[in-house]
């Protein structure tokens, strides 16, 4: 599927830009010694490349700039030359140098200009992931590329479309984690995510690179009348929705902030990361924390549509939580959760394996995708003589991993591809182990 296409429809309004100083809401003090620092650190001497880097408009940095010049902690090289553009240049002061360095024991951070977290709170609403509006249509284009029955597309198109919790449970390989991404897919649309969030004077970042992948930035020509990276704050990253996929190494102490003593800033936790997108909790059951541990976690999240995280310092303040959690796991949920737990999680949504006429067209469309001619007479031996043997329980997995088994052969035999009885018995044979006492 192309994720360029925008299948959802959520009319998502963009953060307005910041004309002027006070619409970063941001103190004076903490934008002068965000610029200070970012001078320092990155020696860095021009308007053109401080307003990148600090994410801010041309005007604004500006201001800035004139600020700290009058207050002795910048001032202008006075040289103009090709290179710059025929831009003026700036440096810090002594004063200025003394106090960077004083910011920068305070916090390491510097570059983009953090959104503090009740503006953050606000662009959260216009994008929220419970304004997704799917149809049918989206979420079977979106899953394209799988065979599913029409019964499960029944469930599962308003379980997306409340943005509320998802668990998905049944036996192994039938495409659980295959579906989640196919939720993911069918999404679409972009959000805008924030470089950095601020609370009570302290920078947690948020943009990651590995979670917001598909993220924009424009990049304006300096010599272009038409400034297009304007029409938003810039603080944001335009992108896809995030998406968080966890397994088995999931535990509890990735839902905290991750604090770094170094550089005295905080990481956002993977639940914050993916505000506005989706968290998937895949293996659920296989963590080293219990399942009834994890759910008791997202309660008040789940419920209430807001996290609660601490500082070093053990303060805690709310934070917005605006996820579909979708939990995949092979076991019973009976087997892993109290009924109190099950309750909270809104949607419950069994997968089962796909009867044998779904099979056939799984195993038809994988082997045309692979190159494998199909055979009748070794798709009767299948279906005849060896499910029987396992009471014609058929998985999604399956048809891939025959015929993958089958070219596997075929390659070291240095044969054409085909389709054999004698082929499909080699194949099946690798695809279970024999119960049997091994002799110590």
């Amino acid at each position: 599927m192309n994720m360029q296409t925008e299948m959802a429809t959520s009319g998502v309004e963009a953060p307005p830009p910041c004309r002027q100083m006070e619409d970063t809401g941001l103190s004076p003090v903490m934008m002068r010694d965000i610029l200070l620092k970012t001078m320092f650190r990155m020696n860095l001497e021009h308007v053109s490349k401080l307003e990148r880097v600090l994410c801010l408009p041309t005007r604004v940095t500006q201001e800035l700039i004139d600020n700290a010049r009058d207050q002795g902690l910048v001032e202008a090289t006075g040289t103009l030359h090709a290179t710059s553009g025929n831009e003026m240049g700036y440096r810090l002061s002594d004063n200025g140098k003394a106090r960077a360095l004083d910011a920068l024991s305070q916090s390491e951070y510097y570059g983009a200009m953090p959104v503090p977290l009740d503006k953050y709170y606000e662009q959260v609403e216009r994008q929220s992931i419970k304004n997704i509006r799917i149809t049918r249509d989206q979420l079977t284009k979106a899953m394209g590329h799988l065979i599913l029955p029409s019964e499960l597309l029944d469930h599962l198109g308003p379980a997306v479309g409340s943005g509320r919790s998802i668990l998905m449970y049944g036996p192994p390989g039938n495409g659980k984690s295959s579906i989640s991404n196919g939720i993911r897919d069918a999404l679409g649309d972009k959000i805008y995510v924030p470089r950095a969030i601020l609370y009570s004077g302290q920078v947690i970042t948020v943009y990651d690179p590995i979670v917001h992948s598909a993220a924009e930035e424009q990049v304006d020509d300096p010599n272009s009348l038409r400034r297009t990276s304007n029409k938003f704050d810039r603080r944001y990253v335009r992108c896809q929705r995030p998406t968080v996929v966890t397994g088995g190494e999931l535990t509890l102490d990735m839902l905290d902030l991750v604090y770094n003593p170094t550089a005295r800033t905080y990481t956002a936790p993977l639940q914050l990361k993916s505000t506005g997108g989706v968290f998937i909790v895949d293996d659920l059951g296989r963590q080293a924390d219990s399942p009834q541990s994890l759910i008791n976690r997202w309660i008040v999240p789940l419920e209430e549509s807001k996290d609660i995280l601490a500082l070093q310092s053990g303060e805690k303040f709310e934070v917005p939580f605006d996820t579909l959690v979708i939990f995949s796991t092979n076991f019973h949920p009976n087997e892993i959760f109290d009924k109190a737990a099950l309750r909270r999680i809104f949607f419950k949504i069994k997968i089962d394996g796909p009867d044998q006429e779904n099979f056939l067209k799984i195993f038809a469309l994988v082997a045309k995708k692979k190159g494998m001619a199909l055979d009748e007479t070794s798709l009767v031996h299948l279906l005849k003589r060896k499910y029987p043997t396992i009471d014609n329980v058929y998985a999604n997995y399956q048809p891939v991993f025959l015929i993958d088994q089958m070219i596997a052969i075929c390659d070291f035999e240095d044969i054409p591809y085909r389709m054999t009885p004698e082929l499909v018995d080699r194949a099946w044979a690798n695809m279970f182990v024999r119960d049997e006492t091994i002799v110590r």
